[in-house]
């Protein structure tokens, strides 16, 4: 579902939002999915005081240091589960094509063989008793013209029982080589340890610039070495911070990649047997997506197996 569907739905139920309100609306939902605190963690100085006098406040734009505290309080969701929803909002961000609906279970699921781009839901015959919906390239009409056919739910949904049954035979290796994937691909201990340097090299960098800004309220000086000394240690702040921030997003995403590879080996391991209608629930949790090209078709699950259908 797409924050808006959310927000929709939160007020059909009946359930108030954090402002008390009867009424969600989709920014809402948007700041409670990539808020840290759900995990546990905080952001310090996301806004500072400008002046004291009046108590004014400044959205932090790097005017002064932030600090990230993992573990701060107790969470309410997992971590891992946490970063998979940061995974799947940057994934729909930088899908190409076309904004992420969430019309379907499909939506943003089907790529083009041609141009990779992702298919869209398109209603052939709207008005009359031959509506159907079909799937075809957002770029079918565009700049390049994609040459892949059209598929309806109903094709996308025999391809995918046809995979899953021979995913299903050689379940046993599937499963050991995912968790084998698992293991190897998405340990962060060596990432961690240089986020952790880092995070002391920031927090004594942040001391120093507190200390020489406190000090140069105090005492009088000459006001160019100050501000060398000033943009010197910033400087080593902002280099430390950008590192930090890429082994922070590295991480997130092994993390939310071992966690989406657990839900895949636990639904796999609690199936038995074939099965012959489509299931919503499976496609969810096993399929990644599913690739349309003019001499082939194929699904591609989350442990990375490609099954050709």
């Amino acid at each position: 579902m797409t924050p808006h569907s959310i927000a929709a739905e939160l007020t059909r139920r009946g359930i108030k939002s954090p402002g008390g309100k009867d009424k969600w609306n989709q920014g809402t939902v948007r700041r409670m999915l990539s808020n840290e605190k759900y995990k546990g963690d905080a952001l310090l100085q996301k806004e500072f005081t400008v002046d004291f006098l009046t108590k004014k406040l400044k959205k932090n734009e790097g005017e002064v240091p932030q600090y990230y505290v993992e573990g701060n309080h107790e969470a309410i969701i997992s971590p891992a589960v946490f970063d998979m929803v940061q995974a799947e909002l940057e994934r729909r961000k930088r899908s190409t094509g076309s904004r992420y609906s969430g019309v379907s279970p499909f939506s943003n699921k089907i790529k083009c063989g041609d141009c990779g781009g992702w298919y869209g839901s398109k209603v052939w015959h709207s008005t009359d008793k031959y509506r159907k919906v079909i799937y075809r390239c957002n770029h079918k009409y565009g700049d390049g013209k994609c040459q892949t056919p059209h598929v309806t739910e109903e094709e996308i949904k025999a391809m995918f029982i046809k995979a899953y049954n021979q995913l299903v035979i050689e379940k046993k290796e599937i499963i050991a080589n995912a968790e084998l994937m698992r293991a190897t691909l998405c340990d962060t201990l060596e990432l961690a340890a240089e986020r952790d340097k880092l995070q002391s090299e920031m927090t004594v960098l942040a001391e120093m610039i507190q200390n020489i800004v406190a000090e140069n309220a105090r005492v009088a000086q000459n006001q160019e070495e100050y501000q060398q000394r000033y943009n010197g240690l910033a400087e080593g702040y902002e280099t430390a911070k950008s590192r930090y921030d890429e082994l922070t997003y590295a991480m997130e995403q092994k993390d939310a990649q071992s966690e989406k590879m657990s839900r895949f080996i636990e639904t796999l391991k609690e199936r038995d047997g074939v099965i012959t209608e489509f299931d919503p629930a499976l496609w969810g949790s096993l399929a990644d997506f599913i690739t349309i090209g003019r001499n082939g078709r194929s699904v591609i699950f989350k442990d990375g197996t490609e099954i050709t259908v």
